[in-house]
Order: structure tokens, then sequence, then C-alpha cells
């Protein structure tokens, strides 16, 4: 990746945070969006949203690639899966679909459980390593589309994607062409350690628990028993959290056993389609030293490791700034794995 950050914006924290709250991350028009609601094989439901964008021979309003048409002239689908408590609505979703929109795809951004504003129905969430749930989304965003499908996932959505690829080996080409994983955690215990301590505990930990723990509780409202209310309360970072909440919940044992099997680096080597992993080497929740190296992928995996841009960050230009440098160049990429 060709990105040099800004003179104005030093440092890991200053290039996540401003990105996060101050970067432009829309253009041109407003966005529209048009929600579908899928209804999971375990009886509970995830909220799709999808550009709302009609090929040229569709009719207008459609988001649907049109019958019959080859999957060469139909534009691709862009499916977006969003990081830890993110959405449609978070500032890299935005700028995807802004990017999407500018070059005629269309655009899926398919939400975790829980976190399309309403609480989902099942005695579960979403976790890192969700990747049966990816592949289901996957099947169904194919299965509205007659083009070629990509597919991006940015932090916690990236590692989920990978491990599907993982797990899905050469079979993942029936439904995505190519995958990019944007400063993904993709060694979840020293991305764990790293977010729990200093600065980033202070910061980055509150941030996620002040929205996690309430959501929690309406669950355990939901299904009492579930889990220790009070302990729950009492957590006070990630690795607790995890330890009563997203472990036991979705069949892990503890916290290491989670972080562990849930983690993409250890199985890279098993992908088979083209894959793309962009991490900065000063993303404060991704450390340096826990990257991967060449050696330890297939030859499927190109690896972009920019030595600035901090987590989902990529900030370009004069203040305020934008962040479209990043969707743009990943996008060109994916489009190149279409060749």
């Amino acid at each position: 990746m060709q990105y040099s950050a800004p003179r104005w914006l030093p440092g890991g924290h200053a290039q996540t945070i401003w990105s996060a709250l101050y970067a432009r991350h829309k253009g041109g028009p407003e966005l529209r969006f048009q929600r579908q609601r899928w209804d999971t094989p375990d009886g509970d439901f995830v909220d799709v949203d999808w550009l709302n964008y009609a090929p040229p021979e569709a009719p207008a309003g459609s988001f649907l690639a049109h019958p019959g048409a080859s999957d060469e002239r139909v534009p691709p689908l862009l499916v977006l899966f969003h990081g830890l408590e993110g959405s449609s609505q978070s500032q890299y979703a935005q700028a995807f679909a802004t990017v999407a929109r500018s070059r005629g795809w269309a655009c899926a951004l398919p939400h975790f459980r829980g976190c399309s504003g309403e609480m989902n129905l099942a005695p579960r969430a979403y976790h890192s390593g969700d990747f049966e749930e990816i592949g289901w989304m996957l099947a169904r965003c194919k299965q509205q589309h007659e083009g070629p499908v990509l597919a991006a996932g940015v932090s916690l959505g990236g590692n989920a994607l990978l491990r599907w690829a993982e797990e899905s080996g050469q079979s993942a080409a029936t439904t995505v062409r190519a995958v990019c994983a944007i400063c993904s955690p993709i060694d979840l215990a020293a991305s764990g350690r790293a977010i729990g301590r200093g600065f980033s505990r202070l910061v980055y930990t509150r941030m996620f628990l002040r929205s996690m723990v309430p959501k929690a509780l309406r669950k355990l409202e939901q299904h009492p028993g579930l889990f220790d209310g009070e302990r729950l309360r009492a957590a006070r970072d990630l690795y607790e959290f995890d330890n009563l909440f997203t472990a036991p919940l979705h069949g892990f044992r503890n916290t290491e056993d989670y972080w562990a099997r849930a983690s993409a680096k250890p199985h890279l080597k098993r992908i088979g389609i083209p894959a793309l992993l962009l991490n900065a080497r000063n993303d404060p929740f991704v450390p340096a030293h826990c990257l991967p190296r060449q050696q330890d992928v297939g030859s499927f995996v190109r690896l972009w490791q920019p030595a600035h841009g901090g987590h989902v960050g990529f900030t370009h230009g004069k203040p305020p700034g934008e962040v479209f440098t990043m969707p743009e160049q990943v996008c060109d990429w994916l489009l190149r794995a279409l060749d």
C-alpha cells in the first residue's frame, strides 16, 4: 500500500482517533441503504444494509443484479464486514460504500448479531472467529448477486473473514473471488494484551466496554441465568469480558481457548483464494511484532504493512483530512484479483 501519514497527524493513536472522529468519510450525495432482515438457521436474525445501487439494465431502485446477466457484465458486489461494535454507520463502512458507489459497484454491509440497532434473539452474540456465520452471510449475498463477489472485513470482521477463507480453502472461490482483512487482530492474544494496558486500556477498552457490557446485560434479561451478571458488571478489560461472556456463549472453554482457536494467523497457509492482509505497523490494537511474515502465509496471500495508519485510520490530505485513500487502494487490489 502506498501511504504516508500527514505531518500534522503523528503517531498511531492520533491516526486512529482522528480518523474515527474527524476525518471526512462521506463524499457526494447522501448514501442510501435498503435494509434486509435475514432469518438465521437457528431462529435468530441478522440485518444487512444494501447500497441503493441499480445496474443500468435493472429497474430503478433495485439493488439486485438483472436476471440472466453474465458474470463479466454485472458490476462486482463488495461485501464489507464491520469491526467490534461497528455497523454500517461506522466511518470506514461509509467510506467503503462511498468508494463502491463511485465505481458503480453494488455494496452490502451485513451486521453481526446485535449490531444493527436491535438486539438479536438467540443466547449468543458474535465473535472474532465466527467463520460459519460469515460463510452463511456470504452465501446469501451470492444468491442475490449475479456478478462476482468481493469481500472485505475490518478489524474483528477481517479476522472472521480470514477464518472462513481458511476453513473453506479453494472451495471459497465458488462464493467469493477475493478477500481483504483490514487492521485485523489475527493474533488475538497479542491484540488482547496490547489493548489491555496503558493508554489503550484507558481509552479503547473503556470505549468498547461502555457499549458491550450494557448489551450483554440486555442479553441476560432475555435469557436469565446465561452468565453471572454481577461479575460481568465488574469486568475491566476485554480478557475478563471474553472469559465471562464471549467465550462460554460461543462454545469456547475460556478466553485463552477463544483467542487461540479464533485467531487467523496460525492458518494463513490454508487460504486458497486471493487474500490481502493490510496492517499498519503502528496500529495500537495490533502490535507489529505479531504480524505475519511472507514465510507465514501461502501463495494466495499478499501482505501490506505500511509504517503508519493506526487502527483503520489512514487519513490523507490537509486537515481535517479524508479516509478514502485506503478503501480506494483496497478496491483496486480486489478488482485486479478478478483478472
